[in-house]
């Protein structure tokens, strides 16, 4: 659980964090717009043998798109039964025409994603900087939120190394807030203008279109290289942070200063941050690559299986919170950068909310797919400022959707719907869905009595912060203070533990490793040097190339940042995978005693057998959830031993296991399995004991750290 922090020192609102914790959601899910109860149906079944009750909104018969009943979708209509297929044959034009035309453009980054539905209950906390009805205490908003990879087309893997997307719909009373994030705080480039030449870098070379969803190639680090205000995000993305190990596990930012303005209409700055509940935590390089064949679906099946299986996910939302003064900076670090942190301890994050997800989309297409996010979607107290990234956003997001979801009407469409009254006067256009009454949409009008009338703030409207706008003249420039594209860097390497940093020097050194230009491995070494001469050393020696000298000074900057580091603290296990290697040999009533405790943890259980079904221990039978054949490391984030079978599949995947740094417990017979792998009984984040519930205690002490970094240094 994360703690409150006290409020920031010198805030214009006074606020304040209650003293109670925020109530944790734990009621059923809500139900979803459209959400259809499935029909059992069997392929030899007539409408007939179904109850009434299973015959579903749709009715018991299929139909054409326009109602009517068929009778059959298997043939066309042909002019005999060796015939040509008769161009009259209507069902046959609908059926293929629809399907011609069933993908829709897909999105040109965060192409990629996973999505589910959940609700937010906001504690209160913010309710004395922003009038914003959602965030007032007690206040429940259902919520839709879409996780996403950056750079790999739809059919790409997860487990790329990779910005993630954290994007988060509140359905509000007020209308559609949107909160368009990353699990990144800090973005690529500072203006707008630049996100089409990042892009085209990262994405594959255009005449091969290689590689796939991958940052690893020369234009990319050609990009990067000559352009030094992508360093920090760079180094974020080589860091482990690029390689979640679930979306359950990822923290989500706002990225952008926001502007929230209370009843009274006093204004502040904040930054929006998701804190999961379970902690942020990674994959190993080696995992991410295995997973990458063995399971690209990685992360978008372990946050359905975890939502369906009642291991709700769950995120605190907080902000830090800024005075609203002219320059717009805090302790020197300029908000309207976005390539640019404000560490936490000099603005502590202070929790306003909860949200938990618990329920899958009912349809990934009508949902995940169609689902259209946009920073410009505000609501009553929260406003933007003028960082020139969002500004650019504000255009770029709402005139995608026209293309890619054919028209202006794509919040028509059920999962964009607004929760709250629409009286827009906008009307027609593709794909318009709405029956628009009246004779008047437009304003002003005395045939619709003057309807619709405009909101004043007692009527919680929507109002632009009045904001004075810096005198100056026409130009394409950049203010002073967005100059410095080495210092977030540096405080972010520093702030790592020894094994990050070991892994951020392995990430660089295989992504250049992968560029065929060696004047873009010798630019980059020139960027590296102005981070950490010790990382950029490192690198080089990778590459067999000398490492140059830094052309910046490091002179009083901040060094370290706790909150910065994945390592250090211990988490709650909900949800984790623990496999469990047992034979037909094992003493299956002990097997049956680790599965429970296993549960009792409110860890997921998975025992690995040499055969599907179920292990056969006389009056107790254990089902097997796992082959030998199916099984592998990465799925896993501790094993247990409960016998050792004599299979070289096993091995391996204690080998995987034990190398990847993860809890590994033995009981009985089970300890010989660490002798065929060649493991030490002895061996950091290795528990052995007589009693399998005793195993399961030690293993679980353990996961709430993610991994036994001590053994990767032994």
């Amino acid at each position: 659980m994360f703690e409150k922090n006290p409020p920031v020192p010198g805030s214009p609102a006074g606020f304040e964090v209650p003293v109670e914790e925020p109530t944790t959601p734990t009621d059923p899910p809500p139900a979803k717009p459209d959400q259809r109860e499935p029909v059992p149906v069997t392929a030899t079944g007539t409408p007939e043998d179904l109850p009434d009750g299973a015959r579903g909104p749709q009715g018991r018969f299929l139909t054409t798109a326009q109602g009517a009943r068929l009778t059959d979708t298997d043939h066309s209509l042909k002019a005999g039964r060796r015939g040509p297929t008769l161009l009259q044959d209507h069902h046959f034009r609908e059926k293929i025409t629809h399907f011609d035309h069933e993908r829709i453009p897909e999105r040109a980054v965060h192409a990629r994603g996973a999505a589910a539905h959940g609700v937010f209950r906001a504690n209160g906390a913010a309710s004395k900087i922003t009038r914003a009805g959602f965030l007032q205490k007690g206040s429940e908003t259902r919520v839709f939120v879409r996780f996403s990879t950056v750079l790999g087309s739809r059919g790409s893997a997860d487990t790329v190394r990779d910005t993630r997307g954290f994007a988060t719909k509140f359905y509000t009373d007020e209308g559609t807030f949107d909160l368009v994030g990353n699990n990144i705080p800090v973005f690529f480039i500072q203006d707008a203008i630049k996100f089409p030449d990042i892009v085209h870098a990262a994405k594959p070379h255009p005449d091969r279109e290689i590689p796939q969803a991958q940052s690893a190639h020369d234009t990319f680090w050609d990009f990067v290289s000559l352009h030094t205000e992508a360093t920090a995000h760079t180094l974020w993305n080589m860091s482990d942070r690029g390689i979640p190990r679930s979306y359950r596990m990822m923290e989500g930012f706002g990225v952008h200063t926001f502007r929230l303005v209370n009843s009274d209409g006093e204004t502040s700055l904040v930054k929006f941050h998701w804190k999961p509940r379970l902690g942020v935590h990674s994959l190993v390089w080696e995992e991410a690559q295995l997973l990458g064949g063995i399971d690209p679906d990685f992360h978008r099946r372990d946050l359905a299986d975890a939502i369906e299986s009642g291991a709700y996910p769950e995120w605190d939302l907080g902000v830090q919170v800024f005075p609203d003064t002219p320059e717009q900076t805090f302790e020197g670090i300029d908000l309207l950068d976005p390539t640019k942190i404000v560490p936490e301890e000099l603005a502590p994050v202070q929790v306003i909310g909860t949200m938990q997800l618990n329920a899958n989309p009912t349809n990934f297409f009508a949902e995940t797919e169609q689902v259209a996010f946009h920073p410009g979607h505000l609501v009553p107290g929260i406003d933007v400022t003028d960082d020139p990234l969002l500004q650019g956003r504000l255009f770029s997001y709402l005139d995608t959707q026209l293309s890619r979801l054919g028209g202006p009407n794509f919040g028509q469409l059920p999962i964009n719907r607004p929760h709250a009254p629409v009286n827009d006067m906008l009307r027609d256009g593709m794909h318009q869905t709405g029956v628009h009454p009246g004779a008047a949409p437009y304003r002003p009008n005395t045939l619709g009595a003057g309807c619709p009338f405009l909101a004043g703030v007692e009527d919680a409207a929507f109002i632009d912060v009045p904001a004075p706008i810096a005198a100056g003249v026409k130009e394409r420039e950049a203010p002073s203070t967005f100059d410095d594209h080495f210092s977030q860097a540096r405080l972010f390497y520093r702030s790592l533990s020894e094994i990050e940093k070991k892994h951020v020097a392995n990430a660089y050194t295989f992504e250049l490793g992968k560029c065929f230009e060696q004047a873009i491995k010798e630019r980059q070494l020139q960027v590296l040097a102005n981070i950490d001469a010790g990382l950029c050393a490192t690198v080089a020696a990778g590459l067999g190339l000398p490492a140059p000298e830094p052309t910046v000074s490091t002179d009083g900057e901040p060094l370290h940042s706790e909150a910065l580091s994945q390592v250090g603290a211990t988490w709650p296990v909900e949800g984790r995978m623990i496999g469990i290697v047992a034979d037909d040999s094992a003493d299956v009533a002990e097997v049956a005693k680790a599965v429970a405790a296993v549960a009792a943890a409110k860890a997921v259980p998975l025992v690995i057998g040499p055969h599907g079904g179920k292990l056969d221990g006389g009056r107790k039978e254990v089902p097997i959830s796992r082959t030998f054949d199916t099984a592998r490391s990465v799925e896993y984030d501790a094993l247990l031993l409960a016998s050792a079978p004599a299979d070289p599949r096993v091995r391996i995947l204690v080998d995987e296991t034990f190398r990847h740094c993860k809890a590994i417990g033995t009981w009985g017979t089970g300890t010989e399995a660490l002798e065929h792998a060649a493991v030490h009984p002895e061996a950091p984040g290795v528990v052995t004991a007589d009693d399998p519930e005793a195993v399961v205690t030690g293993i679980i002490e353990l996961l709430g750290a993610h991994r036994v970094w001590e053994r990767s240094q032994a």
